[in-house]
């Protein structure tokens, strides 16, 4: 079964707004630093789940955004493949949202981000958005919670 979601990283100009992952039950990203974002609903594009699941989780209304990649995680949940649009968020509205159900919601200075405990396929991506790469698509595959494949393509051109 595929489930396609998106991971958004809101950036100001100087940080990140990450989301802490210490809050759900159960949850496979539990004490991670990740960016916001989540499944698509029936229907939605990346672009409109992307901008629906900033502003349930943040409070904020997405102005710009850049499609940065798209990461393959091949069985990341039980009998599922996620396909995963990554975006960066550069012009927003709105007030943040005091209270997020999934964690805590922090701005994170850029020379901090990689410092942050979150999956070890994150690191690479949030460090090529940092880098301002060109767009990617990207294979991740975990086992046991531990990155045992990798591979990316950048596409220059686009």
């Amino acid at each position: 079964m595929i489930q396609l979601a998106t991971i958004c990283y809101i950036d100001n100009g100087k940080e990140w707004l990450l989301l802490h992952r210490n809050k759900k039950a159960n949850d496979v990203h539990q004490g991670k630093w990740i960016g916001v974002g989540g499944k698509f609903e029936d229907s939605e594009t990346p672009e409109e789940c992307a901008r629906r699941e900033i502003q349930e989780e943040t409070g904020l209304i997405v102005q710009k955004m850049q499609l940065c990649g798209i990461i393959t995680f091949p069985n990341f949940t039980p009998q599922k493949d996620w396909y995963t649009y990554v975006f960066r968020v550069s012009e927003f509205t709105g007030e943040l949202v005091k209270e997020c159900k999934e964690g805590t919601l922090e701005w994170v200075l850029y020379e901090d981000i990689l410092q942050k405990p979150t999956w070890q396929g994150d690191y690479l991506f949030m460090k090529w958005i940092l880098e301002k790469r060109a767009f990617f698509s990207a294979k991740f595959v975990y086992q046991d919670g531990k990155l045992i494949e990798n591979n990316v393509t950048f596409y220059d051109n686009m």
